[in-house]
């Protein structure tokens, strides 16, 4: 039942649909109440926040809301999208990625493209993920885009269906430049997003590659590669107006988690709250299977239908984020009627599947009906009728 990554590939559809809600629709998924309680230690950045990634539980946040510049952390949306376009079969890993003006004349860290030269999508993937190279991002938002403002756009439509409310893209590779901003939140929506697409991994866990046969040396910008055990990535990011950044993932007996950083003064002082936020998700927490329910149903009696009954829909997450010493704790509650009263609409809430440790609730998941069912006429009774004498 523990739906987990398969080769490292997040199971989450949280539902990733569009990537983890975080922060879930009214009515649409579980109602959690305050199962997650928030530690008031600090960390020394601007904006932070860590997210179990296979549940989208929120376990640490500090102005995780505020629009800021997050430097090459902006990539994570850059990878997101070419990593799409694979996957929808417009382009492949093996295409020839020509190398632009514009892409050569990216500053900040770069692997030195010179126009006319021409690349694999896949060495530049690895250049973006390894080195942070601008140009890398640039050239490769020009394949995939068409030209890198019209790739903007594609960003921030796929930021809004991700449900990023504080993000909004004007280069694809993190510069500063005026308006262009996200959170720490957002930044863990689209990080999630990326994850859902195991390839992303071999590239983010590389610590030292190359180029252009040897003559071009690369080493990865993440540090924690070889610092912090169970790190798979993902992206960091440095400019004078972002400050020291990065989204860092891990992952430990099954378990996922991003942590958000921005706004450090340093380069140790971002490793250094990452590592604290990783360490305390770990150390509190661990993800339990869903427990299983004690009666199975699958339909409902109607007073007064046109049908005797209605079949009945519902979903829980194949496992549950805890506190640590709570799995065996956990149960679930099925709450019905003895039948529904005539009409029914589909969508409507008849009953309820409650999860809970010991006594308390931690979310109630609602039961709906899966279809309409209307009231009984005469016409549909004499339907039934027939129906009944036919088949005698």
């Amino acid at each position: 039942m523990k739906h987990k990554l398969t080769a490292l590939a997040l199971a989450l559809a949280v539902a990733l649909a569009a990537a983890p809600a975080f922060a879930q629709e009214e009515g649409e998924q579980a109602q959690n109440t305050a199962r997650i309680e928030l530690p008031s230690f600090d960390v020394p950045c601007r904006n932070a926040i860590l997210v179990c990634a296979d549940t989208g539980d929120i376990l640490y946040e500090k102005a995780a809301d505020e629009a800021v510049p997050i430097a090459s952390i902006t990539k994570v949306m850059t990878l997101l999208l070419a990593l799409e376009a694979v996957q929808n079969g417009a382009i492949t890993m093996q295409d020839i990625v020509p190398i632009s003006e514009h892409a050569y004349g990216m500053g900040g860290s770069q692997i030195w493209l010179e126009p006319g030269e021409q690349f694999t999508l896949d060495e530049l993937v690895k250049a973006i993920c390894v080195c942070s190279a601008n140009d890398a991002a640039v050239a490769v938002a020009e394949y995939v885009g068409g030209s890198e403002p019209a790739f903007a756009e594609m960003m921030n439509r796929r930021a809004a269906e991700l449900g990023m409310t504080n993000t909004h893209f004007v280069n694809a590779c993190g510069l500063d430049e005026e308006g262009h901003v996200s959170s720490a939140r957002d930044v863990a929506k689209m990080s999630a997003a990326l994850l859902a697409h195991p390839i992303i991994l071999e590239y983010s866990q590389i610590w030292t590659d190359s180029l252009r046969g040897g003559a071009t040396q690369m080493v990865n910008t993440n540090k924690l590669l070889k610092t912090y055990p169970g790190i798979t990535g993902l992206k960091t990011g440095t400019t004078s107006k972002a400050g020291v950044c990065i989204t860092a993932t891990a992952e430990r007996d099954g378990m996922h988690l991003i942590a958000v950083v921005l706004g450090s003064t340093t380069g140790e002082e971002r490793f250094e709250a990452a590592a604290q936020l990783l360490d305390y998700g770990f150390a509190t927490y661990a993800e339990a299977e869903f427990p299983q329910l004690p009666q199975q149903f699958g339909a409902l009696a109607v007073d007064g239908g046109a049908q005797r009954e209605v079949e009945l829909s519902f979903e829980t997450p194949p496992y549950v984020l805890v506190r640590k010493g709570e799995t065996a704790s956990l149960s679930a509650r099925c709450e019905l009627p003895p039948s529904a009263a005539a009409p029914v609409e589909e969508g409507q809430q008849l009953g309820s599947v409650t999860l809970l440790c010991g006594e308390q609730e931690l979310a109630v998941y609602p039961v709906t009906a899966a279809q309409s069912v209307g009231r009984m006429t005469f016409s549909a009774a004499w339907r039934q009728l027939c129906a009944a004498l036919f088949a005698v």
